[in-house]
């Protein structure tokens, strides 16, 4: 039985920590509000940002992980999740004497500002575009500096039980189509979670991974395949004017790769968007 320490323990933490305690382990979730943390998680209240005011550690922290989420998406919120979220984590640490075999850290696609539609594996240069890609790609590094044996899983768009807005944009008739290709990358949240602990405990893990499924799949396909499931005639073409408009699209166009990360031995749950969107689907998980 390992000891572990989720830092962040929200969407993808739970998840994880659900996972890691149906195996026998003993985990440690620290949040401001520990009421939201998963059943069975031993809760650390406090605020990263300030490790004086987290609690303390218990005797012996075999591995961590860092998974939080800014609060809102200003520069100012992400800054503070993700930078100083990250370097009180590593002073709480410190200071409680305490230096895990390993930290998987969670981090996003976002510091590939690549936009035509490129082939993107773990070499892939890093060019950011927005300061979401640059903060986690600094917070990056701050891992790196630290010394402890770190793995960073750069992650799609998370989606899941919950986070069904796609779905529900759906049926109210609010999705269109661009007149050109646009590649996105997805993953589903118990992938998510199911890569950070495979990863957290491989005998030799690579020091960074994508995590993505297994098809970087065309906007216009993905929005085809779920009116089709849902009953619902195909989505109209959408003029440049609207698209230019809606931030949900603004991210960039690239085919992210997870071989990676599957030829370390995971195996997806749902290795592409129709697995998981349609047992969203099936459960009648809408938001």
């Amino acid at each position: 039985m390992a000891r572990v320490v989720i830092a962040g323990c929200g969407y993808v933490g739970n998840a994880l920590a659900a996972m890691l305690i149906a195996e026998g382990h003993e985990v440690f979730g620290i949040r401001r509000d520990p009421t939201r943390l998963a059943q069975g998680v031993v809760p650390i209240r406090g605020d990263l940002g300030r490790p004086a005011s987290l609690g303390p550690a218990p005797p012996r922290v075999d591995y961590a992980v860092f998974a939080v989420g800014a609060d809102e998406g200003s520069e100012q919120a992400y800054r503070r999740a993700y930078l100083d979220g990250l370097a009180g984590f590593l002073e709480w640490l410190a200071n409680e004497g305490q230096r895990p075999r390993r930290i998987v850290m969670t981090s996003s696609t976002s510091v590939y500002g690549q936009r035509r539609g490129e082939a993107i594996d773990e070499a892939s240069p890093t060019h950011p575009t927005q300061f979401r890609g640059s903060t986690m790609l600094a917070s990056e590094g701050l891992l790196s500096a630290s010394g402890i044996p770190s793995v960073v899983v750069r992650l799609g768009g998370i989606y899941g039980p919950g986070r069904t807005s796609l779905i529900t944009r759906a049926r109210k008739g609010a999705l269109s189509l661009r007149g050109t290709p646009h590649y996105t990358n997805r993953i589903h949240r118990d992938d998510a979670a199911g890569l950070v602990r495979h990863l957290l405990f491989h005998p030799a893990p690579e020091p960074l991974y994508l995590g993505v499924d297994d098809e970087p799949a065309d906007e216009a396909t993905v929005y085809g395949w779920l009116a089709k499931e849902l009953g619902l005639p195909e989505p109209p073409l959408a003029n440049e004017a609207v698209v230019g408009d809606d931030r949900r699209r603004s991210a960039g166009s690239k085919r992210c790769s997870n071989r990676r990360a599957r030829e370390s031995g995971y195996r997806f749950r749902y290795p592409t968007f129709r697995e998981g969107y349609a047992a969203l689907i099936q459960a009648g998980d809408e938001a």
